[in-house]
């Protein structure tokens, strides 16, 4: 099985906090992750929102459509309103070629607040999850007839957030449902990614690569900051640049035929973090892991 290595722009420009990388332009984004080595973008606010604005300037960089973030809200709304409300991004994935929707349950979310600690963030009862996760799958089973497949990314700040959440989505809804697995959310949220990924390997269709800086981990956690406020505190970095084990990660992913997109998405102060280095980091770090877990690389 292959892989394929893609970035988000939240390494150039941050959409939960539009004031970093405002100045950088959605070129610089394309030309500098080409350079870096990557094959993919994921969506980002700079992006043009129709498929015939955007598939031309993808194309003139090399570059193909990895995905894009909806913002789910099937606890306030009906599975048709859902649906509704999807049509317009799953038009754009599907004929850019995408095949996998990053999706994540928004209502109640704290992550974009800057003064809300991360323990405000909405809580839900197993009952609330398995009635989210009914709504979840027919919506799923709709994209997945138009050709894309949901990849629920669990989230800091949000209603699935910890391991045990996510266990128990994957419990409640159907196949259609796919798992993103983030490495860096999981870990800040005190979970553990091998297992998830030994647990749920037949459900993820998407991985997130973002890695941590252990102490600045520790003081977020014991000084219960918020979400933005941790991440420009330099949180986050690229795989590799951490301490997460991502070399065990990858083996597990080779053992268990993953064959879709590795993702950097390592959201840092591109004022302090420099974007092209690190994002060539990012790659590099990548294609060594790929290459000793025997995971095959594809443009």
């Amino acid at each position: 099985m292959s892989v394929r290595i893609g970035i988000n722009p939240l390494t150039w420009t941050n959409d939960d906090l539009p004031t970093l990388g405002a100045e950088t332009s959605l070129e610089t984004c394309l030309t500098e992750g080409k350079q870096a080595g990557f094959s993919g973008f994921e969506l980002g606010q700079k992006f043009p929102r129709t498929p015939e604005v955007l598939g031309p300037i993808l194309e003139n960089h090399g570059l193909n459509l990895v995905s894009g973030w909806f913002s789910g809200e099937l606890l306030t709304r009906s599975v048709e309103e859902e649906i509704e409300a999807i049509k317009p991004h799953l038009h754009l994935l599907k004929s850019l070629g995408a095949k996998a929707m990053v999706y994540c349950e928004v209502t109640g979310c704290i992550h974009g607040q800057i003064e809300t600690p991360l323990s405000h963030r909405p809580i839900i009862s197993e009952e609330k999850i398995a009635e989210m996760s009914k709504k979840l799958t027919q919506v799923a089973d709709y994209c997945l007839s138009e050709g894309v497949q949901i990849a629920y990314h669990h989230h800091m700040g949000t209603v699935i957030e910890s391991q045990h959440e996510v266990d128990l989505l994957m419990k409640h809804t159907g196949p259609s449902v796919g798992l993103l697995l983030d490495t860096g959310h999981m870990t800040f949220a005190g979970g553990n990614p091998l297992e998830v990924q030994a647990k749920h390997a037949d459900r993820i269709i998407h991985v997130h690569c973002k890695d941590l800086r252990p102490e600045i981990l520790k003081d977020a956690k014991n000084r219960d900051i918020s979400f933005l406020n941790a991440m420009l505190n330099g949180v986050f970095t690229v795989p590799g640049d951490g301490f997460i084990d991502y070399s065990s990660l990858f083996k597990q992913l080779k053992a268990s035929n993953y064959s879709g997109w590795l993702v950097v998405e390592a959201e840092q102060d591109p004022a302090v973090a420099h974007p092209l280095t690190y994002a060539t980091l990012g790659a590099n770090n990548l294609k060594a892991l790929c290459a000793e877990s025997g995971l095959d690389i594809v443009q």
